[in-house]
């Protein structure tokens, strides 16, 4: 494992040196493609100046609010259709209808309803990561062993101990599978949120520089915005690997 760590390691140097050294032969400008330890200078200042923190810390708000938001409504909507087969069966078109939809789209209309700002954003956010969630809780739900399930009736188990007891902790390593999916589209939800009414923020910091023709702090957002949804993904999975620890020790017993 240290092995493929450190030749992806290497493969990441090799690239950026290969990039530095095509940039600075062909003198290609950089409004096309700036050189990265040019990229680097730039995301170096705007970390030591301060710049760019306010922008990450409303980003990661927006991302945080929509994703809790998206995937508490998603769990409930899940277990709800998940559990009710009619519900299912009359609300499912309407729930693929609206995630069909592309998000960018109904973007202006959510301006209209929200207003600009992180309101806006938010709640693009949550109706990304809402369907994940929504799909892979009915899929955990239903994928309980049929020996388990007939276990808890003949022991007189009730609707909802069958639920909690036995269908969500079954179903949880697909459940956190779909929390895993819903943080990496959070952050784009909130950067995409941003492009269209954000004023604040490392979407709206992008269309800033694109408007200065800035192609070095645009690749500076870019690296910042990659490190972001990294340290998420990476903090769910050891939110994953802490529940799913408990979840083998209940398999075990």
């Amino acid at each position: 494992m240290k092995r493929t760590s450190l030749l992806s390691l290497a493969l990441f140097v090799l690239l950026l040196l290969l990039w530095e050294g095509v940039v600075r032969t062909t003198g290609v400008s950089a409004l096309v493609v700036p050189a990265p330890s040019a990229v680097l200078i730039v995301l170096l200042e705007g970390l030591t100046v301060g710049f760019l923190w306010p922008h990450i810390w409303v980003t990661s708000v927006e991302t945080l609010a929509g994703f809790a938001l998206g995937c508490i409504i998603g769990f409930i909507a899940g277990v709800i259709l998940g559990e009710i087969e009619f519900l299912r069966q009359l609300l499912w078109p309407y729930v693929l209808a609206s995630q069909v939809v592309p998000k960018l789209a109904l973007g202006p209309i959510f301006i209209v309803w929200f207003g600009f700002g992180m309101t806006s954003t938010i709640v693009i956010t949550a109706l990304i990561c809402f369907f994940p969630l929504l799909e892979n809780t009915m899929t955990g739900l239903q994928s309980v062993s049929p020996n388990k399930r007939d276990l808890f009736r003949m022991l007189g188990a009730t609707r909802w101990q069958m639920l909690i007891k036995l269908k969500v902790p079954s179903g949880l390593p697909v459940i956190m599978a779909g929390i895993r999916i819903a943080i990496v589209l959070a952050l784009v939800g909130a950067v995409v949120g941003e492009f269209i009414g954000g004023s604040n923020g490392l979407g709206a910091s992008i269309i800033t520089a694109q408007g200065m023709m800035d192609s070095t702090l645009m690749f500076a957002l870019f690296i910042v915005i990659t490190a972001l949804g990294l340290l998420f993904y990476q903090l769910t999975i050891l939110v994953e690997k802490y529940l799913l620890s408990g979840w083998m020790k209940g398999q075990d017993q």
